[in-house]
């Protein structure tokens, strides 16, 4: 395994853990969220706007209310002054305004309200009527005569809707328009509000009273509604529920509600992918299992014959087959575990990070020195003169280099030659990684089965457990990278064509530089 799993000296973790009175952190409580109801939610949703809405209504009908019950009256104040206009006259240069019995009868107060009258002569002497009525602004004194106006006011510490209007005594007499300046008479009509409010609460309690009662049937209707409208998720849950823990069948979507059928297409997914993954744990177990026995059982027969031998070198030997067989079994449990991490790297747990690729390539390649001088096999490396970029795990892109040039001294025979080479296609922004040895090869046949657990080409004699080119791949797919297999272009020995493993990866960056695969 490579030496970058191991903690270095200055490693906080291994730090933190010789220090021995160093206290432990402390543990922080993950913050508890509050489980909200879609019942609860979706019936704010809805009553909230509703309660807002309602005394806005109220309001709106009020005003509406009170604009009807004033049109009818003011319509009949208009009448009245209208009325009382006609009855004013010019007597011996002198304003009079003999009302008949009728006209009395009309300004006469009635039980609810009570009506006022006043008409003020040209120079603003008082004529006929209340003299305490409030008179107009002054502005209005403008304003052109037989035009009916309206206004509110106070009269005797009640409000009034007075209706009032200018005539002009010079209809009568145009020859006198010249000589006679001050002509234009006040003439008012004031009503107490009584019979408007009274109408206009009439109203109100025939709008507002049916509202009380729909209300609380609205309410009613829109519980039920939702409780109808959610039981198909009650009745999802319950047949979950109704599982076996090992059933991981699809849930049937035909029986659910539109809006619920992506939820349960995405449930449906997570079941695949969890079965997948359950599947795929449980062959691991076994093949590990499988692979684990070959060594474990060697390593049993090994120390029994250990135990029964007297002489010396026979105990030598057995203790040498005893070493050996350890080492395959400590090989293939790293294997089996780099496997393992592999498989279960997300860039969540680990995020990618932009690193340099001839560097991290160097350091694996030095790593591996010592072993090729074991071997008897010359291992070289070739970089390019400028940096490669790409995005990755540092740790994954270790392992899955490592694999393959042990995968290479492994069946390279002594003599031979290991070069790992770095490269650059900047037409298509790729990087290339490339292992090439002088080996026997890989037939075209093989090439796609030798990814596989487990899996040897017939007639090879090379120990190995058959992990790590399912290594190679598994983490070349976690960063979207291929992994291809060709023969060495600079072999020609028919009985040695060599192969060459080529990983494509993404670069971070484009370089100012253009170089062709070849």
């Amino acid at each position: 395994m490579s030496d970058a799993h191991r903690p270095e000296a200055g490693d906080p973790v291994s730090a933190a853990s010789s220090a021995p009175h160093a206290a432990p952190p402390l543990a922080t409580q993950p913050e508890e969220r509050i489980q909200r109801s879609l019942f609860g939610e979706i019936l704010d949703w809805m009553l909230v706007p509703l309660l807002l809405l309602w005394p806005m209504s109220i309001a709106i009908t009020y005003l509406v209310a009170k604009s009807i019950a004033n049109y009818p009256f003011d319509r009949a104040l208009d009448d009245n002054v209208i009325v009382v206009a006609q009855q004013v006259k010019e007597v011996n240069g002198k304003v009079v305004a003999p009302l008949s019995a009728a006209a009395r009868d009309i300004l006469r107060a009635d039980d609810v309200d009570y009506v006022y009258f006043q008409i003020i002569g040209p120079r603003g002497e008082f004529v006929d009527g209340d003299p305490d009525l409030p008179t107009p602004p002054a502005e209005e004194d403008r304003m052109p005569s037989g035009s009916v106006q309206f206004r509110n006011d106070t009269m005797r510490g009640s409000e009034v809707r007075i209706a009032y209007t200018y005539i002009d005594l010079r209809r009568n007499f145009p020859t006198r328009a010249r000589i006679e300046t001050p002509s234009r008479v006040l003439v008012q009509v004031a009503e107490t509000l009584d019979k408007r409010a009274h109408l206009a609460n009439e109203i109100i309690k025939g709008v507002i009273l049916p509202q009380f009662i729909i209300l609380p049937i609205a309410l009613a209707l829109v519980w039920f509604a939702l409780s109808r409208g959610l039981s198909p998720l009650a009745e999802l849950q319950q047949r979950i529920r109704a599982r076996r823990p090992d059933d991981l069948s699809p849930i049937e979507s035909g029986q659910v509600p539109e809006e619920i059928s992506p939820l349960v297409g995405s449930l449906n997914d997570m079941l695949e992918r969890l079965s997948q993954s359950i599947e795929m744990q449980k062959r691991f177990i076994a093949d590990a299992a499988h692979q684990m026995k070959t060594p474990l059982a060697g390593m049993r027969m090994q120390s029994e014959l250990a135990l029964r031998e007297t002489r010396q070198e026979e105990i030598h030997r057995s203790l040498e087959q005893l070493s050996k067989s350890s080492e395959t079994a400590t090989r293939l449990v790293n294997q089996l575990l780099a496997l393992a991490r592999a498989e279960n790297q997300t860039p969540a747990a680990k995020p990618f990070v932009p690193l340099e690729l001839s560097e991290l390539a160097r350091n694996v390649v030095q790593e591996w020195v010592q072993p090729s001088f074991t071997h008897r096999i010359d291992l070289g490396f070739e970089q390019p003169g400028h940096p490669i970029m790409v995005l990755g795990n540092p740790l994954m892109l270790r392992e899955l280099l490592g694999n393959l040039i042990d995968n290479a001294l492994r069946y390279t025979p002594p003599g031979g030659s290991v070069t790992v080479r770095v490269r650059a296609n900047a037409m298509e922004e790729r990087a290339i990684l490339e292992v090439e040895d002088t080996g026997p090869g890989i037939p075209p046949s093989e090439r796609s089965h030798v990814f596989e657990r487990f899996y040897r080409i017939l007639g090879s004699n090379v120990e190995g457990s058959g992990l790590g080119l399912s290594i190679v791949r598994e983490i070349a797919q976690q960063h979207g990278a291929t992994v291809e297999i060709f023969n060495n272009p600079h072999c020609h020995d028919p009985k040695f064509p060599g192969s060459l493993f080529r990983v494509t990866l993404r670069m971070e960056q484009r370089p100012d530089f253009i170089e062709d695969i070849g």
